[in-house]
């Protein structure tokens, strides 16, 4: 049996710890659909077709590259899973403050769909203070991203804070 896993976020941009974390889950599933939350509340940076551009070029080239969907939804996450009959939810946890609002989510979620799981990954030590809107602030006002996301990445924030 073939299993798949959801690997939901906004990815605004994606960053070296979300690489690294597709990583560590293609190790344990068969199929990871990458899930960009295109969610009109938020204010992002990129579009979801500009974010689905990025994660595609950001991991060309992998070992597991061929494994990886990339795909855009709006609405509950846990109504995807069930539309693409996945029973398995990738969450990455950096820190004690990740934990808290990640296991609330997992409970919910659970509540709401008792045969979807959530698998909880860490990310290389190295990485665990990336988050999206740290690389956001940093691309503002101008500073080197080299040890945050992939030089396409990098390229593609620096021409949107230079408009």
């Amino acid at each position: 049996m073939s299993k798949t896993a959801l690997f939901p976020g906004t990815f605004d941009p994606i960053t070296y710890g979300h690489i690294d974390l597709l990583d560590r889950a293609s190790h344990l599933f068969d199929r990871i659909i990458v899930t960009i939350a295109v969610n009109n509340t938020k204010n992002s940076v990129f579009t979801g077709d500009e974010r689905e551009a990025l994660i595609r070029q950001s991991i060309a080239g992998k070992p597991w590259e061929s494994m990886i969907e990339i795909d855009q939804f709006k609405g509950l996450l846990i109504d995807y899973a069930k539309l693409k009959n996945v029973r398995f939810l990738i969450r990455g946890v950096r820190q004690l403050s990740d934990f808290e609002y990640e296991f609330r989510m997992a409970l919910t979620n659970r509540r709401l769909s008792p045969e979807v799981d959530t698998v909880f990954l860490m990310p290389d030590e190295q990485l665990t203070f990336i988050s999206a809107s740290i690389v956001r602030e940093v691309a503002y006002w101008g500073g080197d991203l080299s040890s945050f996301v992939p030089d396409v990445v990098a390229q593609a924030l620096k021409e949107k804070f230079t408009r």
